[in-house]
């Protein structure tokens, strides 16, 4: 991904905060040059300090088969939002549009262990419907294994990654937050807190 040093995001803390916050990816396989996507959710973990992108799919979905020992790429993005030259001091300004992104490559591993394609999947329940959760652990043993049965879990320990927070840190700090309040006003608040967020950087 084209990202200039000062659009490239540092803070690990904070690309984790974000992955997990848009924890929706698209999954992009290329096997024999033909390119294949998968909508999936993810759970981001750490191993001391590496990052794993725990997934799973439709095991009807025919893209898993094409898990060799070659890269695998998971997008991740966040807030967008186009930016008018209404909204520049300068006037002789172009529109653009500005994004946060992320890029994480690396190899994936289907897991066959019943009990860690469960764990897999109790994890998510508690992430995002934690009150759901005792009902979850209450499922029926039969009922549980046809559907772990019929997905495919994996896991991607990420081997390279690339960010880029768009958000016209090139031109400059008063300009910056003349955009971040133009995007609060057009009701675009997750964005406009962004720019606020890097001003200084």
């Amino acid at each position: 991904m084209y990202s200039p040093a000062y659009n490239r995001l540092e803070d690990r803390a904070e690309l984790l905060a974000f992955m997990r916050g848009n924890n929706f990816p698209a999954l992009i396989t290329g096997l024999g040059g033909i390119l294949h996507a998968s909508h999936l959710p993810a759970m981001i973990d750490e191993e001391g300090e590496k990052i794993l992108i725990d997934m799973h799919m439709a095991h009807n979905n025919q893209q898993w088969h094409e898990f060799f020992d070659e890269e695998v790429l998971v997008i991740f993005t966040g807030p967008h939002g186009y930016v008018s030259p209404r909204w520049y001091e300068d006037q002789e300004r172009v529109p653009t549009w500005n994004y946060t992104a992320v890029h994480a490559y690396g190899v994936p591993k289907i897991i066959e262990d019943r009990a860690a394609k469960h764990a897999s999947q109790r994890r998510l329940v508690e992430f995002m419907d934690p009150q759901w959760l005792p009902k979850f652990d209450a499922l029926s043993e039969k009922y549980v294994t046809g559907m772990l049965n019929g997905i495919v879990n994996f896991q991607i320990p990420v081997s390279r990654i690339e960010t880029r927070w768009k958000l016209s840190q090139n031109r400059g700090r008063r300009e910056m937050e003349l955009i971040a309040k133009a995007l609060e006003e057009a009701g675009d608040g997750a964005l406009a807190k962004l720019h606020r967020e890097h001003l200084s950087d």
